[in-house]
């Protein structure tokens, strides 16, 4: 038999067990799971803050110390941690966990015991299950709550991309069960550099709340779109606040910043003071500027402040302060705390996500998880950052160059932080252009293209062609271009004043904000450049009749594309299906081709069948186009 039998168990038990002793929580013991967890790491006899100094920022060693400080001890349910793994992987796992005091015989504190069940198999079946569910009923599903929905709609529906500045923001309903509160965040960009920023709260929830929060944040917006001073905008909000009783006793903090010099205007309008947090971790709370509740008679003084680049300005509703078994000043600090380890990076890992992205996302995560909430969460967050440089490119005459354009074009608004159905839009539009321009500049003239961002959020492209830019002829395969371009953009406008045709087209960019829920919230990185091989055509060993397209049909491969589907139909004489599943880029060249071999295959009385999945850059273009697909 074994000399301590229970040490023997313990040492094969199937948890995990990690026991510190002294001030210092240096590690005196942890058995066979741990070690496992923790396989290639020196963890014994070193403080647990020094060896496992990874999960600092997560919370985790700041329960074993307030066990320790405090005797009582404290548990968890499903709880995330990221670990770092020697060869620089990350693994994340979810566990439920007990942390209790470790005493001596006297009763004195030796140390804290931590012991714990990884239950990332189960969280993670959960969840998979969770999305599946959702994928298979998202088309079927109805509005759970008209309150809800009348709230998100009231809301932006997206934040704006500016350059100079990066915006993000989210918000967390206070439940399921809960009617929709007055909760609302906003982000204004205004000519000359600066951008309005605003986080407000109505008393209240239900369709009350939701529809005068609607009618605070329409006055804002107007007012700080028309270029008004903080007080100017709060004041006129305040106005409004004075006939409209359901709207007295709201709070706002109004902001103004200037993107190029970092200065900072802002009113508090009776709401908790912005945070702000530098690129390096560290967070300070700015003075509250001393404004009343709108709608009770006070004023609504003015405080300033500069930002330096990198820095992270918070705004946020009192719902991240005013939680379960915190008193205010406990929550402001620890918000602070949460705040600087979100932004410098030293909380979850998520290195698609930019610093303000991660400070709305993962404080809501962190800090409900461990208190729970009562009240609507809204943050917003703003961070400057360097300007991007304006895209110039020539396009040699030769359409099978189109490709490099492209890849250069989707560096670029990827490094803009695009959004995809944004991106699909402009390197469409901009093809387009650029195809009609080459067709139809002087011999020899390459084609000038230059794309920059607006202070006001708005892509700008022109592309400049030499020669007479010809109108379409109805009857010509071509000349959809223009009307393609003019269909996925905001705007498109063509000046044949001077020697050739200058075409710009503008289009808004915007990122959605996140709406968190009960589960752990996903980090979205930016949009990549979808990848862009050669054109490809193959017949399907497994369905004879059906040939797949893959990679760019645009106007240096859409020639070879007409021959082969001509040639595989026999003209047009026998049935074909053309699968475009994979295809990247979907010109208007290629539009003219299928139309034609739709044209063809009704005057033979055989079958086209056109097959692009929902959600495929073809599908959309089709849809556009009003050709049929399956």
């Amino acid at each position: 038999m074994d000399a301590d039998p229970i040490r023997s168990a313990v040492e094969q038990a199937p948890y995990i067990l990690i026991a510190c002793e002294g001030p210092e929580l240096t590690v005196a013991g942890l058995n066979g799971a741990s070690r496992a967890l923790f396989e290639g790491l020196d963890v014994l006899g070193r403080p647990l803050g020094e060896a496992l100094a990874d999960l600092a920022g997560q919370q985790w060693i700041d329960l074993y110390r307030q066990v320790y400080r405090t005797g009582e001890p404290v548990t968890g349910e499903r709880w995330r941690a990221h670990l770092t793994l020697p060869d620089g992987s990350v693994r994340e796992i979810f566990a439920d966990f007990s942390i209790t005091p470790w005493r001596h015989p006297d009763g004195r504190i030796r140390g804290v015991i931590g012991g714990g069940v990884d239950v990332t198999g189960l969280v993670q079946a959960q969840l998979s299950a969770e999305r599946h569910a959702a994928d298979m009923q998202q088309q079927y599903r109805r509005a759970r709550d008209v309150v809800d929905a009348l709230q998100q709609a009231l809301l932006p529906r997206g934040l704006p991309l500016l350059p100079g500045v990066r915006v993000a923001a989210s918000y967390l309903l206070a439940g399921a069960g809960a009617a929709a509160g007055g909760d609302w965040f906003d982000a204004v960009p205004r000519p000359g550099g600066s951008v309005g920023l605003v986080v407000g709260d109505v008393v209240g929830h239900g369709v009350t709340a939701s529809g005068v929060m609607g009618q605070l944040r329409a006055v804002l917006q107007d007012r700080l779109d028309d270029g008004a001073r903080p007080a100017a905008a709060v004041s006129a909000a305040d106005r409004l606040a004075r006939r409209v009783p359901s709207a007295r006793a709201a709070t706002a903090c109004v902001a103004v910043l200037d993107v190029t010099t970092g200065e900072l205007a802002y009113c508090t309008a009776g709401h908790p003071p912005p945070l702000v947090v530098s690129a390096t971790g560290e967070a300070r709370y700015l003075p509250a500027s001393g404004g009343a509740p709108l709608g009770t008679g006070g004023a609504f003084p003015v405080a300033t402040a500069r930002l330096a680049p990198g820095d992270v300005l918070l705004l946020y509703s009192d719902g991240i302060i005013e939680r379960p078994g915190r008193t205010a000043e406990e929550a402001a600090a620890e918000l602070a705390r949460v705040a600087a380890d979100a932004v410098a990076g030293r909380a979850l890992h998520a290195p698609g996500a930019s610093p303000a992205e991660r400070a709305c996302t993962q404080i809501v995560e962190l800090l409900v998880r461990a208190s729970g909430y009562r009240d609507d969460i809204t943050l917003l967050a703003a961070q400057l950052a360097a300007p991007p440089e304006p895209l110039r490119a020539d396009v040699p005459p030769d359409l099978t160059r189109l490709g490099a354009l492209r890849k250069t074009f989707g560096a670029w608004l990827e490094a803009l932080g695009v959004t995809d159905e944004d991106a699909f839009a402009l390197q469409h539009a901009v093809g387009e252009l650029v195809t009609n321009a080459v067709e139809h500049s002087a011999a020899g003239e390459q084609v000038g293209v230059v794309a920059r961002l607006t202070d006001t959020g708005v892509a700008e492209v022109t592309v400049t062609g030499r020669g007479a830019w010809r109108e379409p002829r109805r009857v010509s395969p071509r000349g959809r271009g223009l009307a393609l371009s003019s269909q996925l953009v905001d705007d498109l406008s063509l000046d044949r004043s001077g020697d050739g045709t200058v075409a710009t087209l503008h289009h808004r960019l915007t990122r959605p904000a996140a709406l968190l829920g009960r589960s752990a919230p996903e980090s979205r990185p930016c949009p990549q450049p979808a990848a862009d091989p050669e054109l490809s055509i193959m017949d399907d060993a497994g369905h004879p009749g059906r040939v797949v397209l893959a990679g760019p049909i645009d106007g240096g491969s859409v020639d070879r594309v007409q021959h082969e589907l001509l040639y595989r139909s026999r003209g047009g004489t026998l049935p074909l299906t053309v699968d475009l599943a994979g295809v990247t880029y979907l010109a208007s060249a290629g539009v003219a081709v299928l139309h034609a071999l739709a044209a063809r295959h009704r005057a033979h009385g055989t079958d086209l069948v056109l097959a692009a999945p929902p959600g495929s850059p073809a599908r959309h273009v089709l849809a556009l186009v009003a050709l049929p697909c399956s």
